[in-house]
């Protein structure tokens, strides 16, 4: 079998989404960006490719939680401030 392109294991953009965005999400992302070169030189150039998309999907969904959380977290603290002072 002829040897193909490595895929991207998109592990900065799994990393900076643990990080900055959803923790959980970003977890499950790592894990899989950390499959895909393992695959890759073992020959299974589809289970790298599958894992490729796998990692790059779970970073954009934790992108998008944190995107969609931070202004929930925001309002929530604000809202205890007011509360608070009653």
């Amino acid at each position: 079998m002829e040897k193909q392109a490595a895929p991207d294991n998109y592990m900065v953009w799994a990393i900076l989404c643990t990080i900055l965005c959803c923790t959980p999400l970003g977890i499950v992302s790592i894990v899989y960006a950390s499959k895909v070169n393992t695959l890759y030189n073992a020959g299974e150039y589809v289970g790298a490719y599958e894992a490729s998309q796998k990692a790059k999907k779970f970073a954009i969904y934790g992108a998008v939680v944190g995107f969609i959380m931070l202004p929930v977290i925001v309002a929530l603290n604000i809202l205890s401030i007011f509360v608070s002072n009653y």
